[in-house]
């Protein structure tokens, strides 16, 4: 198994790193003081082709693999998670489904306008159904050629923004998860309802809502899979999509790591630079090392994927050890920078709360403990 980046990953993450400092990074602090993103910035990204890039050629994306996919998350990661998780769940979740389980007639319509920058959103949680998805109350019911959907979605990222949800919905009736079903929905179908915005702790820069459903009809022909295949649609698109926020997990967490370093250079205390302090330059190199072996296990959870093999465990070991790994160097830089790490004037302050909530979405760390035992459970 060799890491070493070919020509082309180089390429892309080069190109992104540079548009992420020329245009993301001199705003970050002022999306999340301002609770969004400028209309400008998205519109530069879809000429850059950011929505398109986990999306294949033959539906217009760039066609890039795992790990370059994984390369561009980390290095928007870097720059604003906000902006990073738009463009996450749009190229995971929110088309995974489509592209996986669509009919040819549904890739041929929906994924060439996804590539070209018509974002998507994943539409699982509900008031009652977190971490046990099996849970979700949202129905679909038949009704000759179409499904009538009723029920209400919360934590919806790109909630106000999407121009397509991909929704989980189960048979009026049922419980558990053999009768659950996935729909790929158009903004602007009636019935559909985009509800009030989250204001969040983090990631500010995204949109998160609520998104309701009232006697909303789907054409049959919208069904992803088959009927029941709701529940196993949205298990797989997880799986991928954890990949995708271990790298976003790993970019915060280098942002921090490196502006502990500079301020632990630059900061004296007691005659010397404080990465001169055993005690700081010790708490530092335990971020590095743990950063890097995190970013080891991303790596493969990525290259597993692009070699076409079972990537599950991996992917919730990846998501697991870079969003804690990310969330001690997030607690150690604010540690680093003292006072200053409590102001708002320095980029920690946001990392800080940028970082918390990647232990919670797209699967709990506890959830990813419970996932990774059971395949342990059935490997010995």
């Amino acid at each position: 198994m060799d890491f070493t980046l070919n020509e082309n990953q180089t390429m892309f993450r080069d190109m992104v790193r540079d548009f992420t400092r020329k245009e993301i990074a001199p705003i970050a602090q002022q999306m999340d003081e301002e609770n969004g993103m400028p209309a400008e910035l998205v519109e530069k990204m879809k000429a850059s082709g950011f929505f398109g890039i986990a999306f294949p050629e033959q539906y217009g994306g760039l066609g890039a693999d795992t790990i370059t996919y994984g390369l561009v998350v980390e290095e928007l990661a870097k720059a604003s998670a906000g902006v990073c998780v738009m463009l996450t769940v749009h190229n995971s979740v929110g088309s995974y489904p489509v592209a996986m389980y669509g009919s040819e007639q549904i890739k041929q319509e929906f994924l060439p306008r996804m590539a070209a920058g018509e974002i998507a959103a994943f539409c699982v949680t509900e008031p009652g159904a977190g971490s046990d998805a099996a849970s979700i109350t949202t129905t679909a019911k038949r009704d000759g050629d179409d499904y009538i959907l009723n029920g209400s979605k919360i934590f919806v990222t790109n909630g106000q923004r999407a121009a397509f949800y991909v929704v989980m919905a189960r048979t009026p009736g049922t419980t558990g998860h053999k009768d659950t079903h996935a729909f790929i929905v158009e903004r602007g179908t009636p019935g559909l309802v985009v509800g009030k915005k989250e204001d969040k702790m983090g990631l500010r820069a995204s949109d998160t809502a609520v998104v309701d459903f009232e006697d909303m009809r789907v054409p049959a022909a919208q069904l992803l899979g088959k009927e029941g295949d709701g529940f196993k649609i949205a298990m797989s698109a997880l799986d991928g999509g954890r990949i995708g926020i271990a790298f976003q997990s790993l970019g915060i967490g280098e942002a921090c790591l490196a502006e502990a370093v500079r301020y632990a250079k630059t900061r004296e205390q007691f005659g010397k630079p404080l990465i001169r302090q055993p005690v700081i330059g010790g708490m530092l190199a335990d971020v590095g090392t743990e950063l890097e072996a995190a970013r080891l296990l991303a790596l493969q959870a990525a290259w597993l994927k692009d070699q076409g093999q079972p990537y599950g465990k991996q992917a919730a070991m990846a998501k697991l050890k870079c969003s804690e790994a990310a969330g001690k160097a997030a607690d150690t830089a604010v540690q680093v920078h003292g006072g200053y790490g409590f102001c708002k004037e320095y980029a920690v302050e946001r990392y800080y709360r940028d970082v918390r909530v990647t232990r919670i979405y797209e699967g709990t760390s506890e959830i990813q403990r419970l996932v990774i035992a059971r395949y342990l459970g059935q490997e010995y």
